[in-house]
């Protein structure tokens, strides 16, 4: 299909003038959320680490979700190289073993019933405190095993589990449709030749995650 795996030499070029971490002019304009609790769940062989989440809970009972979203167009200039190369693409290329970038990997790689009663959309900059995969958070949630390096996420991780129980209870009243379909995880070898086919696992954490991206993306649909 002529897709190419490489990016253009000026591509690359510009992707090395950029920033590897957040400098004090980033900042403005920006809200400093750095000393919340912030982390990533993702799979194990995961290609892309561009969401984060947060929780904390008020003596009401309300839950304040945060859902950090990696802000990429901060990097992709309007008519650099990048833009161009990004545009040409339209898209990332999701293969069996592999993901071909629209954007070079340095940029791809943050009540009871359920009701909204507030919300807050803003620009702001994070640190993430650990980049968690399923698995290790599923111990958590469904065998109360908690991994080493998890022992001060745990209770955060329970509170999110409490929230997406609600989140997906409001969403069933409401007419939510769950397909939650068998879908097939194909293993490889070294040299990219299919070995096995085997069911991808789905699990709270997964469950989880997905509950508040869709929360995230209806309060913001609706603020639109």
């Amino acid at each position: 299909y002529h897709i190419n795996s490489s990016f253009p030499e000026d591509v690359v070029e510009e992707v090395k003038t950029l920033p590897m971490e957040v400098r004090e002019e980033d900042l403005k304009g920006r809200r400093d959320l750095r000393d919340k609790v912030i982390f990533t769940i993702d799979g194990d062989d995961t290609r892309d680490i561009d969401d984060a989440i947060s929780i904390d809970k008020k003596e009401n009972g309300n839950y304040i979700l945060g859902v950090h979203i990696a802000d990429v167009s901060y990097y992709v200039k309007e008519g650099s190289p990048l833009d161009k190369e990004a545009m040409d693409r339209g898209t990332s290329v999701y293969l069996v073993d592999r993901v071909i970038p629209m954007l070079p990997h340095e940029l791809s790689n943050g009540i009871c019933e359920g009701k909204l009663v507030d919300y807050d959309i803003f620009e702001s900059v994070i640190k993430s405190r650990k980049q968690m995969t399923y698995k290790k958070v599923n111990s958590i949630l469904e065998k109360n095993i908690v991994p080493e390096g998890y022992e001060e996420f745990a209770d955060d991780l329970r509170e999110m589990e409490e929230l997406a129980t609600i989140l997906r209870k409001a969403k069933t009243k409401r007419g939510y449709i769950d397909f939650d379909v068998d879908e097939p995880k194909i293993l490889v070898d070294e040299n990219c030749k299919p070995t096995d086919i085997v069911l991808r696992e789905r699990g709270l954490g997964e469950n989880l995650i997905e509950d508040f991206m869709i929360a995230a993306n209806e309060c913001v649909a609706t603020h639109i």
